[in-house]
């Protein structure tokens, strides 16, 4: 899809938060994208779904208690903090433009496992401006067209957002980021999870983020379907 035509979807991804955000038993707004039968899907092409809980998903719940706790001690923003020392890094980062971030965390459990985050402190997606939503879209079409490019198919992943909860508490502490879940480790290798992960709780990551990171930044961002057109 290009950029044009994800701007409408991000901005009802951000009414969607907002309204089922307001109702009273909702404590959470949780949106995802899946893409690919290997994830376990039954439609193949993208698609997407938003949940409405109320809980609190119990990853975003340990990122709140997280940054809660680091704030705390040190008087600012875990995410933030992140942020910035990837990009003063540099290696691991993929794509950005004015206001987001693309990047392959250090703590990567995936080997093509993204991050974007907009370089201002939001707790939602509801809160990106009209020019940060069109970034938004521009860094999403980016990262998802280097995808295909990798390895020139239709690119499976799970890519969920990251959002403040919708409990009544304000969570300031809270830094709105999307993770993008890719199962591929080659074209035909999928990341499985062995016997110490499985029996022992700890993921293993066989490649570096750096050298992933370069891949990715080094894939084309004309699709290859597109290239194949001309």
């Amino acid at each position: 899809m290009p950029v044009p035509t994800i701007v409408p979807v991000v901005k009802c991804w951000q009414e969607q938060y907002r309204e089922i955000g307001n109702l009273p038993e909702v404590n959470h707004v949780l949106i995802f994208e899946n893409r690919g039968k290997v994830v376990g899907v039954s439609n193949p092409h993208p698609h997407c779904q938003v949940y409405g809980t109320n809980f609190v998903f119990s990853i975003i719940q340990r990122e709140v208690e997280a940054a809660l706790d680091y704030r705390q001690q040190h008087k600012k923003c875990i995410f933030c903090t992140v942020l910035e020392a990837e990009k003063l890094d540099g290696r691991r980062l993929v794509y950005e433009n004015e206001t987001h971030i693309a990047f392959i965390p250090f703590f990567a459990q995936y080997a093509y496992e993204v991050v974007i985050m907009p370089r201002n402190h939001v707790q939602s997606i509801s809160q990106l401006s009209e020019s940060e939503v069109k970034d938004f879209a521009d860094i999403l079409h980016t990262v998802l067209c280097k995808y295909d490019n990798l390895f020139q198919i239709d690119f499976p992943y799970v890519m969920a957002f990251h959002q403040a909860p919708t409990d009544g508490n304000p969570h300031d502490e809270y830094h709105f980021h999307v993770e993008i879940h890719p199962p591929l480790r080659q074209p035909n290798l999928l990341k499985y999870l062995a016997g110490p992960e499985i029996g022992g709780g700890n993921i293993i990551n066989p490649t570096t983020p750096e050298e992933k990171a370069q891949e990715l930044r080094e894939a084309d961002t004309v699709h290859y379907k597109n290239k194949i057109k001309d």
